[in-house]
């Protein structure tokens, strides 16, 4: 009686055994989360924050996704991305949501290891080039093209004159989006998307620009004074926000309040975040235009979801999201910051 006992205890405590380790194992399992990153440009740019916010919204709503979000700190640098997105891979990534400063320069110093080993690159904002698009899944973002042309288009609606001179203002010169803009901008103006234009349908380009502030906030803002100083300032056209992220934006543009208003000076800027809407609402911008940077980092972590759990591959080689227009009249209801 006493060794059926003694068995029957074995076996319990075998069974006991097994379940909490299938238990533990289980526990284990249930929290193990699938980690994507987003990289911006820049790391303190609240246009790529709201794109994390994307990210943080749609993982409430699957907490199996874990979000991470990094990018160069100050200024838009080729290496630092690279550097930032490497260090995230040895950090242990599942997937990696990256806006593109410099194609060639992203591939072959963090895009090709990433396909070596296997994790799946969407981009978002910024896209590869199409010689490098075997390297990413799909890009979610704006059609930067048609983006440039609503620029160009808005600053046409601001201006009387027969003939005008322009300066764009961009970010890295070979940024693929700010690029596609700027070509967009001379399709609206001229019909051309190459080169400087240079009088046709009375529109030419101040002999100094695009304008390339790498982002820089100082710079930005340093570059834009300047044009404000001369006798006749060109129309002046940021194709992201810029200098308007600069602190000292308002300080600096109030002196010129009038002359916007009287519109001996035009500025149109690319992007709608809070600082820059603030700016437009002071009569300090006369136009700008934004997109969507939240929706952009939410869908591009549904599809990379999809893709990384069930081998969902995106449906498509593009998914465009829309922008939307603001003045100085309706600068405070045109749109909404997360």
């Amino acid at each position: 009686m006493l060794a059926k006992i003694s068995l029957a205890a074995r076996k319990y405590k075998v069974l006991k055994y097994l379940v909490l380790s299938w238990c533990a194992l289980f526990a284990h399992q249930s929290v193990a989360k699938v980690v994507i990153a987003i990289v911006g440009k820049t790391k303190n740019d609240s246009f790529y924050q709201q794109a994390f916010k994307g990210c943080l919204h749609f993982s409430s709503e699957h907490p199996e996704i874990e979000c991470k979000y990094d990018g160069p700190k100050d200024f838009q640098d080729i290496r630092s991305q690279s550097m930032v997105i490497n260090r995230l891979v040895d950090q242990k990534i599942d997937g990696l949501i990256v806006a593109t400063t410099d194609s060639q320069h992203l591939v072959t110093r963090s895009l090709m290891a990433l396909k070596s080993k296997n994790i799946p690159v969407i981009t978002f904002d910024s896209d590869l080039l199409e010689k490098h698009q075997q390297y990413r899944l799909a890009y979610v973002g704006s059609n930067n093209f048609d983006f440039g042309v609503a620029l160009g288009e808005q600053v046409k609606k601001l201006t009387n004159k027969a003939n005008n001179t322009l300066c764009m203002q961009s970010g890295h010169h070979t940024t693929p989006n700010l690029n596609k803009r700027i070509a967009g901008v001379r399709y609206a103006l001229s019909d051309q998307a190459t080169a400087h234009l240079s009088g046709k349908n009375g529109w030419r380009e101040h002999s100094r620009c695009p304008l390339f502030s790498l982002g820089k906030r100082e710079e930005s803002l340093k570059q834009l004074m300047h044009l404000l100083k001369m006798d006749n300032p060109p129309i002046f056209l940021a194709v992201a926000g810029f200098a308007q992220f600069n602190p000292h934006y308002v300080n600096a543009l109030a002196p010129f309040k009038q002359r916007i208003a009287d519109k001996d000076i035009i500025i149109v800027s690319a992007d709608t975040e809070e600082i820059q809407l603030n700016v437009l609402s002071r009569g300090l911008s006369s136009a700008n235009i934004g997109q969507n940077p939240f929706e952009m980092g939410r869908l591009s972590t549904k599809l990379m979801h999809d893709y990384i759990l069930y081998n969902k591959k995106p449906a498509q080689s593009h998914y465009y999201t829309d922008f939307h227009y603001c003045t100085q009249s309706n600068a405070s209801q045109c749109t909404v910051n997360h």
